[in-house]
């Protein structure tokens, strides 16, 4: 039985660690992709607005 509680802890992680690559490859692309790159350039904007431009002596 000690082989069932060595084997346990490692299956579980696998399984998560499958269902979560599942989810990720599944909410790539589709209707929500125009939504995130909005949402991302969005904070992209933010950012390049909010720091200041640095100065060039020419």
């Amino acid at each position: 039985m000690d082989y069932v509680s060595a084997l346990l802890p490692p299956a579980v992680m696998a399984v998560l660690f499958i269902a979560v690559i599942r989810v990720i490859v599944k909410t790539q692309g589709g209707a929500n992709k125009t939504k995130e790159d909005a949402a991302v350039d969005a904070a992209l904007a933010r950012t390049e607005g909010a720091t200041p431009s640095p100065k060039t002596d020419a």
